[in-house]
């Protein structure tokens, strides 16, 4: 690719990037975004405004060293100098219209220094950083419209793009020495091959077999656990998930039973519950609980990426299940599109080299894992994107169905506390070794 198509890549990503937050918040009422204050979501207003800011930090003052837009909002759109608490304050922050001239400036500005300036492999690697980070903060919009109770984002179409057979059962996966994560800074690499800090550097690990599941758990499976009053089974969870559950509801958090039958929460709609769709929603501890329950376990991070990629020493590396070329709808549920409301067997164009369905995109998968650094981790050019979550977060893998195709890869490691379940978690299990 030469440098003024990587431009135009670039360019396109940005603009992408820029119209999907736009529509994001363009399609909420004034009323929606004067929201009250809701714990562990960020007010749309200030997720679009931190996400400028960004572009402020490691594009302008870096690069130029420039001033930014305005120096007395720099504390108010740093998310490490305001809790989430004061995010939601609207006597803090601008409203609709001086946010989006805020945010329009600033990708303006972007824009133009990708065309005007040199293209050197720092700037190109921040441009990346920054246009990713965007990304991430589009699908915390999105998880904000779920939990408050919005309506669907306008990317939602809420169709069946990829009808699958019903597979069933598990996939062993032999003993192997197999090649995981992504290459650091010290190594050539190409543009497509940009990872957040936590999936580097690219190492080999030797694992015994094992067996897991083709298809995550579905709905059908999980309410079966609640009905047999898995919730109420103090023998089926950790004490972790005892001190959680004291705060739980006895089902997934946008579950209820109304008139005899279960229905889940899709944004602002109640519909009855997709029985062979992935359970969405569950924390670390209900899906901890569900393996105990049915005599499971859930997969190391290593046995996850080793199932959804297959990559072995001396063979080409792929990033994606299927391979290398980039993700689509016909192989992944992602951007907003379906959110995770078809059935889990479907996708059948990307399953991994063992035959597993849906890795990438439709749930973030919960692991057994504590996220932690690999070995030979170096903090990126952003020191808090990792690593305040190393210790007491646990590993989720694979996206989800609102996380945007330039995020989504194999390789893709997400922290999350073990309690969350506004976030789209779900999970797929091992038989037990």
């Amino acid at each position: 690719m030469t440098v003024e198509e990587t431009k135009l890549q670039i360019l396109g990503e940005l603009e992408l990037a820029r119209s999907r937050t736009e529509r994001l918040i363009n399609s909420l009422s004034d009323t929606q975004l004067d929201a009250p204050y809701h714990p562990g979501v960020n007010p749309p207003l200030w997720e679009m405004g931190h996400s400028a800011f960004f572009y402020e930090v490691f594009v302008f003052k870096l690069l130029d060293g420039t001033v930014s837009y305005n120096p007395a909002m720099d504390d108010l759109w740093d998310s490490f100098h305001v809790q989430h608490r004061d995010r939601w304050r609207r006597d803090l922050f601008p409203g609709r219209e001086d946010t989006l001239q805020y945010f329009n400036t600033v990708y303006d500005r972007v824009a133009e220094r990708i065309r005007r300036y040199e293209l050197t492999d720092q700037a190109l690697y921040l441009y990346r950083y920054a246009i990713f980070h965007q990304n991430m903060h589009i699908e915390s919009l999105i998880w904000c419209r779920q939990t408050v109770g919005y309506p669907a984002p306008p990317d939602f179409q809420g169709d069946r793009p990829a009808p699958g057979e019903g597979v069933a059962g598990d996939v062993e996966v032999p003993a192997g020495r197999w090649v995981m994560g992504m290459p650091d800074a010290s190594e050539a690499f190409a543009a497509e091959d940009f990872a957040f800090d936590a999936e580097k550097p690219r190492f080999e690990v030797e694992l015994p077999g094992f067996v897991i599941s083709r298809l995550l758990v579905t709905n059908r499976e999980f309410q079966a656990f609640v009905d047999d009053s898995g919730y109420q089974r103090p023998e089926l969870w950790s004490f972790g998930g005892r001190q959680w559950l004291a705060s739980a509801a006895e089902h997934p958090v946008y579950w209820r039973c109304h008139e005899g039958q279960w229905q889940a929460r899709l944004f602002d709609r109640w519909l009855p519950l997709n029985p062979d769709a992935p359970v969405t929603h569950v924390s670390y501890w209900e899906a901890e609980a569900w393996c105990r329950w049915a005599g499971r376990r859930l997969p190391t991070e290593y046995e996850w990426e080793v199932a959804a990629l297959g990559n072995r020493p001396g063979e080409v590396f792929q990033r994606y299940p299927w391979g290398n070329e980039a993700p689509d709808g016909s192989r992944v549920d992602m951007n907003g599109r379906s959110m995770a409301w078809n059935p889990v067997f479907d996708y059948p164009a990307g399953e991994s080299p063992f035959g597993c369905r849906q890795m990438l995109g439709s749930v973030w998968e919960w692991t057994s894992d504590q996220f932690l650094p690999y070995d030979g981790f170096k903090v990126d050019i952003y020191p808090f994107m990792s690593t305040l979550q190393f210790g007491d977060h646990k590993v989720t893998r694979g996206g989800s169905c609102a996380t945007t195709s330039s995020l989504i890869r194999g390789t893709y490691r997400q922290a999350y506390l073990p309690q969350r379940s506004d976030v789209f978690t779900g999970f797929r299990t091992c038989a037990l070794r």
